[in-house]
């Protein structure tokens, strides 16, 4: 379990110092992939993104000695939606990257798309849940051996009739219902590490 970053509350404090450079990496491995998402959703091409990631990240470092996290109030990855989107506009008009009328027919449609504020939430929690889902996945497969990760992976991620996973794998049903549900609870096991919230 010692590749499991510390929890998120733990770490949001741990990051208010700079120079603990393993809560930042930390922080940068639970947070930068969404960051760069984002960037990408929203039109950057995929070097843009990356600059973005990485000016978001320095905008948190000047930041953070002054976060005073306060889980009544809300989701810090709500909070930090709010700042992302915020410097989004900000690095788009700095960088001369903002998106500009040509007369094609899908840079016409995409500037007439108006940006549901509620959508993008949706979206960013989706993301969100996604990562950490991978991100848990990644530390549950190398512990569980192929057979037991396909039957899981077949059964509950491709959504494959356990009679077709079965037959494939030459286990039975119940093997495939018993390998499920020990590979999803190592990853719930994961996945409520990171969650502090």
């Amino acid at each position: 379990m010692s590749n499991i970053p510390t929890t998120r509350a733990s770490l949001l404090i741990r990051i208010r110092d700079w120079n603990d450079s393993e809560a930042w990496q930390q922080f940068d491995v639970l947070y930068g992939p969404l960051i760069f998402w984002y960037g990408r959703k929203h039109g950057l091409q995929e070097a843009d993104a990356a600059d973005f990631r990485q000016i978001v990240m320095e905008v948190l470092g000047r930041s953070a000695e002054s976060l005073d996290y306060d889980p009544a109030k809300g989701k810090f990855r709500n909070w930090l939606l709010t700042v992302i989107q915020r410097h989004l506009s900000k690095f788009r008009h700095k960088s001369g990257r903002a998106v500009h009328g040509s007369g094609d027919d899908d840079v016409h449609e995409m500037l007439n798309e108006h940006v549901d504020e509620a959508d993008d939430a949706e979206q960013w929690e989706l993301e969100y849940q996604r990562q950490r889902f991978q991100w848990a996945c990644d530390r549950v497969q190398p512990a569980v051996d192929e057979k037991t990760w396909r039957a899981f992976w077949l059964s509950a991620v491709e959504n494959k009739p356990v009679s077709d996973v079965a037959e494939e794998l030459d286990m039975t049903a119940g093997a495939i219902y018993t390998s499920k549900s020990r590979v999803l609870s190592r990853i719930r096991e994961e996945i409520e590490a990171l969650n502090d919230e």
